[in-house]
């Protein structure tokens, strides 16, 4: 059987014997059918073949919108075809490779092999190892080296790419930024090497340096002061002409001119965030020091807020779905976004849609335009503080007081809700006892606020480690240790535990540590991701999967420690391993962020203060494409801090979050 046609057949035998065959047969509402015969024109030399892949299971891969809009994006172009493939499941991998089978696409079932880029979404560092598990599974070597020209490449966007070093070893190229205009580019520039007949890999990657925003990791050579495993990045240096320094993120300037996806796709199968999801903006300006995507996704692009409406009303007109989420990092912020929620609940004449806007802001109009939407379906709210103190909270730049929250939830609680869900992370920088016991005492403010309008509310805390993570103020920081994290789980577990209306959750502080070393390494560590994922270490994000163990016997099989990556403080002049790489900010920025944090100083929302300076605005002629040039009313202007805070508020989801466990 030739790679270029469907493998159901071979494969179909196989469903019988796994947990969730629908995982694996596509065949979602909406899904756009590729179309393999424009391979067989007189131009069919020049078709690019893309397998878009998520490095998980299917139900944690088909609701992501960036995989979906490049979909459609690449299958409305005469020179391209796009398929979406997803991690296997264990019990599917064994079946497979008992029976020879590769991986394959799951819109027309084709084998990788029949196509020429396989391209991740990588959003989370514990999927590396399912990345390589996919390319070997793809029959593709997991080195970049060892590739010839017979092999698809291997490429990868997402925000884990803005450090992509730990995995330069197994990528050919990598997107930084944007893809809906590079990927049409990169088609381009595949597509002309394919129709030249060349067999030189080499010259293909050459030619893919010129692309704004890509990045090939072959074209750059690190070295580094010594050989030891605290050897710290000497220098980054390109070593091919055509190899940008640095290399710039792609921004799209205009979301207005890519209402994506047009045609969401509706899963026949359970999956996680199982609604119309529209997007009514990207960036974030509230300076969170903690937040990578409030970082890097700068500046704040609005989608105008007449096309959200029609997004919106044809979505669910197509989709048959009766909740809809305007999804962005902060969504409140939207200028349009009281005119556009009102538009959907007066329209909605049969008082069946919900309306989900994550990150709400909780003021007056949050709290009354949510008890709207939400109608009789009010299960819960999640209220995101991060710090249990007002100090925590300035050296993390979330200025949120706590008679906002405590009105919020106030409120929440009068008007019919009666589960609350309080967000907060550990191990932050300068974190104290009290820091981390402010965490218990403001769950427990919550229940007594609770128990003035009913009986037996609930509350529930949920607690993360927290991560450095690059291109962000505490990109310098030196995280907690497993142990000590560990250790303030148990101060919150034994304060939390004598409330029986509070439940009390948290992150495995073993992954956090993997996740840490992942976030800032350096390409040392692309062999122990090997060693880790040779060893079995796949699905590492999940609980039943992970293994610490499989990781440390990978590190100290390299020579490598976790405290050099992980637990170590980073000083100004250290040469970081991401520094050849440009996410739009400038770098004595993120260190004056990183000062202010440790002598406790917050910053408003530039958005309407005058501008830091970050460099994420230089070159586009505007501070941010807004519609309004104003701060929404209804926030509180002061802190008592002799702090003017902008107005900020809690943030809340409308809606339960999902929790995969």
């Amino acid at each position: 059987m030739s790679a270029s046609e469907p493998m159901f057949d071979r494969l179909e035998p196989l469903l019988a014997r796994v947990q969730r065959p629908a995982r694996y047969i596509g065949c979602e509402v909406g899904a756009v059918q590729p179309d393999w015969s424009k391979c067989e024109g007189p131009d069919g030399d020049r078709v690019v073949r893309w397998l878009l892949a998520y490095p998980d299971t299917y139900e944690i891969g088909q609701p992501n919108q960036g995989l979906q809009i490049l979909f459609e994006i690449l299958n409305e172009r005469s020179d391209a075809l796009a398929e979406r493939t997803y991690a296997p499941w264990v019990d599917l991998e064994d079946e497979m490779r008992s029976a020879g089978l590769p991986l394959f696409s799951i819109d027309t079932h084709r084998e990788a092999s029949a196509f020429n880029l396989l391209a991740f979404n990588l959003s989370a560092e514990l999927t590396y190892t399912n990345l390589l598990n996919m390319v070997d599974l793809a029959g593709v070597p997991v080195r970049s080296r060892d590739r010839g020209p017979e092999h698809p490449l291997v490429i990868a966007g997402g925000h884990c790419t803005y450090n992509p070093e730990p995995l330069a070893d197994f990528l050919d190229a990598v997107v930084l930024g944007d893809g809906e205009e590079v990927v049409g580019e990169v088609t381009e520039v595949v597509g002309e090497w394919l129709a030249a007949g060349s067999r030189d890999r080499t010259e293909l990657l050459r030619a893919l340096c010129g692309v704004e925003g890509v990045y090939v990791p072959a074209a750059y050579e690190v070295t580094y002061d010594g050989d030891g495993a605290d050897a710290l990045v000497e220098s980054v240096e390109a070593c091919w002409e055509t190899a940008p320094m640095p290399v710039p993120k792609r921004t799209l300037p205009d979301l207005a001119e890519w209402p994506y996806p047009q045609s969401q796709m509706v899963p026949l199968t359970e999956v996680v965030h199982d609604r119309l999801n529209v997007e009514v903006f990207r960036g974030c300006t509230r300076g969170c020091r903690f937040c990578q995507a409030g970082m890097i996704t700068r500046p704040v692009r609005e989608r105008p807020a007449e096309q959200v409406s029609a997004m919106v009303r044809e979505g669910l007109a197509r989709t048959g779905y009766d909740e809809v989420a305007l999804t962005s990092l902060s969504s409140a912020d939207f200028s349009g976004i009281a005119e556009t929620v009102e538009e959907i609940v007066e329209s909605d004449t049969e008082g069946r849609i919900s309306v989900s806007l994550p990150s709400l802001r909780v003021d007056a109009f949050g709290v009354d335009i949510a008890a709207q939407v939400q109608k009789g379906r009010r299960t819960g709210l999640t209220f995101a503080p991060e710090a249990g103190t007002w100090r925590m909270r300035q050296v993390i730049n979330k200025l949120i007081r706590e008679e906002d929250l405590y009105g919020a939830v106030d409120s929440a609680y009068s008007q019919g809700w009666r589960r609350v869900k309080l967000y907060f992370l550990t191990g932050l920088p300068t974190e104290t006892d009290e820091d981390t016991l402010g965490i218990a005492r403001m769950a427990e403010n919550c229940v007594t606020i609770g128990k003035r309008h009913m009986r037996n509310p609930s509350v529930t805390v949920s607690v993360g480690g927290f991560v450095p993570k690059p291109f962000t103020p505490f990109q310098w920081f030196g995280q907690n240790t497993e142990e000590e994290l560990h250790r303030k789980i148990g101060l919150l577990r034994d304060a939390l535990r004598r409330n029986r209306n509070v439940a009390f959750k948290w992150h495995d502080s073993r992954a956090s540590v993997v996740e840490g070393m992942l976030s800032r390494g350096d390409r040392r560590l692309g062999s122990a991701i090997e060693s880790a994922w040779r060893k079995g270490a796949t699905f590492q994000e999940w609980s039943e999967c992970f293994s610490l163990e499989m990781w440390q016997e990978a590190l100290a099989e390299e020579g490598l420690r976790p405290e050099h990556y992980a637990y170590r403080h980073r000083t100004e002049d250290e040469v970081l391993p991401w520094e050849h790489l440009d996410a739009g900010l400038h770098k004595d920025f993120l260190w004056q962020d990183w000062t202010d944090a440790l002598q406790e100083v917050g910053l408003p929302d530039c958005r309407w203060t005058p501008c830091y300076d970050c460099g994420a605005c230089t070159g586009w002629g505007v501070e941010h494409v807004v519609a309004s040039a104003v701060p929404p009313a209804g926030g509180s202007q002061g802190t008592g801090q002799d702090l003017d805070t902008g107005g900020l508020l809690p943030e809340v989801v409308a809606v339960p979050v999902e929790v995969r466990t």
